[in-house]
């Protein structure tokens, strides 16, 4: 099929993207401090994975110290013998860790670091500034991002944020202690005798996290700039992919919702290094004595600040792992996505009420019964346009010839492992329940399923399907597969337990397993006992009761370490040994970004590209082909064959 010249007057966007062709970079400039939008995408990508990997130690740290208190961790002594860092690990070790046993200190460590490395290092980088670096621009058919040095400096504040982060383990105090979240007065006043205050573990958080801040906001800025003013000819509002949408709404949450959160941790700087007290209460004491402090700040003004940020933080991680899935599953399906401005508008939904629920995170600071009320209502419905987003995912999928790939796979276990997360939180949103279940298990295991099977299964699926685009090679689908069982196996056995024992008042900050604890609910008593029986025959031990619980999660949380082997092999195997891509279209699919190149050249496109219809055409009635890409004139043949975009004569 031949691609048919529409005319139009973008010839000097045209020469542009030529040049960007014809002169490349140096080695330095195209790879390291590289303005290149696909480039950065992959920086961010690759960074994004080993800090989710990192975090996922820590996390598997935290489990054996719950599962097993007072035993050595094994292996932990292994890390007294890596090169040049090995002494100052083995002197944390004998502070944090003695003889390898958790000690609560060190567990305090790894539960705030745990946390802060995989939202704000790990899966925001990963979502939002990878997936939408190296595939937006390519959707929405440019050259590149409206402002990409500013690009570059949003990477590399990210970077140096991350080196910082890394830098507080290995200061005299060790890295934060005082949870991820950080609440004043705790984290402006905590080991206050350390002599240099500035190689402090909580000080260089509070340093990083205002670097990876501004890191986010420049980010922010750059994707809603070219969203708004870098679209091809014909791809209005209403022709961009969802993925655009999403990473749009998300680039507001984080424009509105990150400067309240930097400046309280600029402020919680200044309490810590310079002695004022905008979160320090008159009266406060330590040690039995009154701390030297002018007073007069408010602890819970740090928390309105803090969960102003975190609340629309959450759909920051969902958002663009919904954007994923409306590529993937329509793709694999070979269906339209059902409901597309439904679900547009439900995102837009979701960005604004996303501010409006924030304190239903403090029902225990004792707010009054209208406030609680008010926040109780937001939250229920928040849930409408998250049900909408999740139910149209779900319809599409309906007579589809579903095609499991691996990308697939994930993509499909994503929707009820997310609807489990969904439906386990909207009874939080009831203060009378949350008081109870708050500082239990059963908020940790919402949240992840969240977070866990829920988003990261995402973004999973999202490697899978751009990788080829990225390297012109696939992942092998075999190794996926070994990939995909045991993290869904894996995934359940760590995060389902969680219920049963928040239920059964199981508190969720135990550094010993919860030695203490010693009632066992007869509610969630068979959920126990059902574990203890089946791993009985496998001859693993598990106390029939809530504590026994520990184990199981412990268990699973080694299943799913052992199931991300075969992808950490399959990315850097395929680079060079994966199967090549028989076309620059390898999947089918109908959006701008297959219309260039495998890997797309540098600068994208050399000609202007017009979009001539909507994202998602897939088995439309009447036409031969399953698929009509956006770009491809509709003239009665196959568009199959279409190999070119329709071009432009100036």
């Amino acid at each position: 099929m031949s691609a048919a010249a529409i005319p139009h007057d973008h010839a000097h966007g045209a020469d542009h993207a030529h040049d960007h062709d014809h002169h490349e970079p140096g080695f330095w400039r195209k790879y390291i401090f590289s303005t290149d939008h696909k480039v950065i995408g992959v920086q961010y990508g690759l960074s994004g994975l080993v800090f989710l990997l990192f975090g996922f130690m820590l996390m598997l740290m935290m489990r054996w110290s719950i599962a097993y208190p007072g035993q050595p961790v094994p292996g932990l002594d292994l890390l007294n013998h890596l090169p040049i860092i090995g002494p100052i690990v083995h002197e944390m070790m004998g502070r944090f860790a003695p003889d390898g046993v958790i000690n609560g200190e060190m567990y305090n460590m790894l539960g705030a670091m745990h946390g802060t490395i995989m939202v704000f290092f790990g899966i925001v980088p990963l979502g939002f500034a990878a997936f939408g670096n190296f595939v937006m621009p390519l959707q929405i058919g440019t050259i590149d991002m409206a402002f990409p040095k500013l690009n570059m400096l949003s990477f590399w504040f990210f970077f140096l944020s991350g080196v910082l982060m890394m830098l507080s383990f290995f200061v005299g105090t060790g890295a934060v202690q005082t949870g991820w979240t950080m609440y004043s007065p705790l984290a402006s006043t905590v080991n206050h005798g350390v002599k240099n205050i500035f190689m402090h573990g909580h000080t260089i958080w509070l340093t990083a996290m205002v670097f990876n801040i501004s890191a986010s906001l420049l980010g922010s800025v750059n994707f809603i700039t070219t969203a708004i003013n870098l679209r091809a000819k014909g791809l209005t509002w209403f022709r961009l992919p969802f993925f655009t949408w999403a990473m749009f709404v998300t680039s507001f949450l984080l424009l509105l919702a990150f400067p309240p959160l930097e400046v309280a941790a600029l402020l919680q700087l200044v309490d810590r290094v310079f002695g004022a007290s905008f979160f320090l209460p008159t009266g406060l004491m330590e040690g039995g004595q009154h701390l030297d402090i002018s007073g007069g700040g408010s602890p819970i003004l740090y928390q309105h600040l803090f969960w102003f940020l975190a609340h629309p933080e959450v759909y920051v991680l969902i958002l663009p792992a919904f954007a994923i899935l409306t590529d993937v599953i329509p793709n694999n399906a070979r269906r339209p996505l059902w409901g597309y401005k439904a679900m547009v508008y439900s995102a837009l939904t979701l960005g604004f009420l996303s501010f409006l629920v924030w304190a239903h995170h403090m029902y225990l600071t004792g707010m009054g019964t209208m406030m609680s009320t008010y926040f109780q209502i937001t939250t229920v419905l928040i849930s409408v346009p998250s049900v909408i987003l999740l139910t149209s995912l779900m319809v599409s999928l309906w007579g589809g010839s579903i095609r499991f790939n691996t990308q697939m796979l994930f993509a499909s276990a994503f929707l009820p492992m997310f609807g489990i997360g969904g439906l386990t939180g909207l009874p939080l949103a009831f203060n009378f329940i949350d008081l109870a279940l708050h500082d239990t298990y059963y908020v940790i295991g919402h949240f992840h399923y969240v977070v866990a099977p829920g988003t990261i299964f995402a973004l999973f699926a999202g490697v899978y399907h751009w990788y080829p685009k990225v390297t012109g090679r696939f992942m092998s689908d075999r190794l996926g597969k070994f990939h995909f069982w045991p993290s869904l196996v894996g995934m359940n056995m760590v995060f389902l337990p969680m219920f049963v024992q928040g239920m059964g008042g199981f508190h969720r900050r135990w550094y010993d397993g919860g030695k203490a604890f010693e009632q066992t609910s007869s509610v969630t008593h068979w959920f126990s006992e059902l574990c203890s029986s089946f791993f009985g025959i496998f001859g693993i031990h598990v106390e029939p009761t809530l504590m026994g619980l520990n184990v199981v999660m412990t268990l699973g949380a080694a299943i799913l370490a052992i199931g991300q082997i075969p992808f950490i092999i399959n990315v850097f195997i395929s680079i060079k040994g994966g199967k090549k891509i028989p076309n620059d279209n390898p999947w089918d699919a109908t959006t701008l970004e297959w219309a260039r190149p495998t890997p797309p050249p540098h600068g994208n496109f050399t000609f202007d590209v017009v979009a001539l219809r909507g994202p998602y055409e897939y088995s439309v009635p009447g036409q031969e082909a399953d698929f009509q890409p956006q770009w491809v004139e509709e003239n009665g043949n196959d568009p199959a064959i279409a190999t070119e975009p329709a071009k432009a004569h100036h």
